[in-house]
């Protein structure tokens, strides 16, 4: 599964959105306080648009690894379980996480003076749609089902009682010893019957009915078809041919990342998650919408989820012969709001105008690089340095700050015996890096960690090796920034199709900075011929590692490299500022305000808080909190915003 990351870095507050104005007041005008000595500012959360950047692409195969369902619920029902604190002690913790300077992130473009803000204050302030390959972009705004005779009536959906869904779910999963469930029929007429025989087959992929008679009273029986590949594989034969195989629908979400609402999706129709496909996973923290195609599914079914799931709704229903294919899409259109902006007038059109101008820099963002002590760059150059000692220790080894009980009695654990069992005895969650590693030190032994790391799923081993491409990207652009500044110097290189050329002296006019690339370290890719081409290879010599040899013994770890452009200019950059009183009112209608007819917001004229209203739109492998960090001119790092957040929430 290719890693795509939008996940929010926000952190856990003790108040909800709800909470009295008046409290919220207190505390803004106390952040005010604080910004008016020193850049400040609310808390920041890291954004990127979805595709994954070339070398993911390269590297990595599309292949969704579905979750299992009962350790995704004690997962969930450890997190509810396991609150960070109160912010001061979540502060003093985050003391030993990264900062941006931490991983190469140290430049900025524009020449204006920062200002602070609140990002992502109310999750319904950072609003992300999807762009598809055809450029359009994806909007919820019809909640019509396409007409087909083949779908089943309402009925199907209320014929069966909650005890008949609860025996055939557990059938169809089989998770029990019964091989049939017999539905006695209490009204018997043909017409019932034949609801009953729809309404298992619709909502329980794999079974299959028949009708019997016992003791004088008609049953429907259901049973699998074929075993436990029924699961897996749809009914093919219950499906119109000339119906597309697969129903394509718009999701929008709030508070949920793509995942976790996949997940919801198919324990709902009860089926497995492979099933769905997608063009890029979206943030939890924020109302998302996007493209979903789902195998054998009808709009009918899907559309029935929206009677009953919460902050979700599905709609713009097609059928369709094809899925959908991760990196398929042209980017992200943002709508984002900054609250409590203390920036004057002019200093807002300097930060706007650069951006839409100039852009900023294209840096890997922080969640990039892990919000623990020990970056995930780290664990990804030991790889590299075909050091498994070392993998296996920075992994499993106690750590300062931020991290669940649980996980700290398991490293201390670990630090204390060596024993793999021991250590697993500590972790109530398996399902995690650390107990998927010790399961394989369990199988395999110590002198096997290989092997016993393998047993960490593909796309999460590929993480920590491409978060180290990244770290040296991002170090190496900083240094190109301070030694040429943002023109085209000969030796830069440029992209001619899919293939990179360096930019000869007498060529170089005809170049700017827009066109210049940089590469994520491989043995495919050619460097810069200036300083900086001297600087990789230096930087990886302190690193141990050899620039012209990046094959691995393992293939799964040798980096082919990519290139990726230095500056990015958004595309449709749109701002607006605006007085607000209720921090608790939204400051812009969503796609589903417009569905329900709710009214745009009335704002006051002179209101007692600032926000900026902030739209663009980014292409794929960007990330939307280093264009929000060129405006503001801020440290975007979860241990800057803890730490500034931590005075503002007092």
């Amino acid at each position: 599964m290719e890693t795509v990351e939008m996940n929010s870095v926000s952190l856990k507050r003790p108040r909800s959105e709800d909470d009295v104005a008046n409290a919220d007041e207190i505390k803004r005008q106390k952040i005010s306080e604080k910004s008016k000595t020193g850049n400040d500012s609310g808390q920041t959360v890291e954004t990127v648009t979805d595709q994954p950047d070339k070398s993911l692409l390269e590297d990595t195969k599309n292949e969704i690894i579905p979750n299992e369902e009962s350790e995704e619920q004690e997962d969930e029902e450890l997190e509810d379980s396991d609150e960070d604190g109160d912010p001061e002690s979540f502060a003093d913790m985050m003391k030993h996480g990264l900062t941006e300077s931490d991983v190469g992130i140290t430049k900025f473009v524009s020449s204006h003076k920062g200002f602070s803000g609140i990002l992502k204050e109310r999750y319904s302030d950072f609003v992300v749609h999807e762009i598809g390959k055809d450029g359009r972009v994806s909007h919820l705004d019809d909640f019509s089902v396409p007409v087909d005779d083949e779908d089943p009536s309402e009925e199907t959906f209320t014929v069966l009682s909650d005890e008949d869904k609860q025996r055939l779910e557990e059938l169809q999963l089989l998770k029990n010893k019964e091989t049939s469930v017999a539905i006695e029929v209490i009204e018997d007429t043909k017409e019932k019957r034949t609801v009953i025989h729809q309404a298992v087959k619709s909502l329980f992929p794999g079974l299959e009915t028949k009708t019997e008679d016992r003791d004088g009273k008609k049953y429907i029986i259901a049973y699998h078809a074929a075993g436990k590949k029924a699961l897996a594989n749809p009914r093919k034969h219950s499906w119109p041919k000339s119906r597309g195989s697969y129903c394509h629908f718009v999701l929008y979400k709030e508070n949920k990342d793509t995942m976790d609402a996949i997940n919801v999706l198919s324990k709902f129709l009860r089926v497995k998650p492979n099933i769905f496909s997608y063009m890029g996973t979206k943030d939890k923290r924020a109302i998302t919408v996007q493209e979903i195609a789902v195998l054998r599914i009808t709009a009918q079914r899907l559309a029935h989820l929206n009677k009953c799931l919460m902050n979700f709704k599905l709609g713009n229903f097609s059928y369709k012969n094809h899925p959908l294919k991760l990196g398929e899409l042209q980017g992200n259109h943002f709508t984002v709001v900054l609250r409590n902006i203390t920036g004057t007038d002019d200093q807002i059109e300097q930060a706007m105008h650069s951006l839409r101008e100039i852009g900023f820099i294209n840096y890997y963002g922080m969640q990039r690089f892990g919000t623990t002590a020990v970056p995930t760059y780290q664990i990804g150059r030991a790889i590299l340095q075909n050091n498994w000692n070392e993998v296996m220790d920075l992994i499993l080894k106690p750590r300062p700050g931020a991290e669940k009980g649980y996980l700290v009695k398991c490293r201390e654990e670990w630090a204390k015996t060596k024993d793999p069992a021991a250590a697993l005895k500590k972790l109530p969650v398996k399902r995690c890096v650390e107990g998927q590693l010790l399961r394989g030190l369990l199988k395999y032994g110590m002198k096997n960690i290989i092997s016993a790391f393998g047993i960490i799923p593909r796309n999460n081993r590929l993480m920590y090796i491409h978060s180290y491409q990244s770290y040296v990207w991002n170090n190496m652009v900083s240094k190109r920034i301070e030694e040429y500044g943002l023109r085209a110097v000969p030796g830069d290189l440029t992209l001619k199709g899919a293939t990179a050329v360096h930019i000869e002296e007498g060529d170089v006019d005809n170049y700017t900075i827009h066109d210049v690339v940089m590469p994520l370290p491989g043995f495919d890719v050619i460097y810069p011929k200036h300083k900086i081409g001297e600087a990789y290879k230096e930087m990886l010599v302190a690193d141990n590692l050899d620039i012209n040899n990046m094959r691995h013994k393992i293939r799964d770890y040798s980096l082919s490299g990519a290139y990726r452009k230095i500056i990015i200019r958004p595309q449709n950059v749109n701002w607006e500022v605006v007085a607000y009183d209720d921090p608790r009112i939204p400051l812009f209608t969503t796609d589903l305000d417009k569905l329900e007819g709710k009214p745009l917001p009335v704002l006051p004229t002179d209101g007692k808080f600032r926000a900026l209203k902030m739209e663009f739109s980014l292409p794929p492998s960007t990330y939307a909190t280093m264009a929000i960090r060129e405006v503001l001119k801020m440290d975007t790092s979860i241990k800057n915003q803890t730490q500034l957040n931590t005075t503002w929430l007092r």
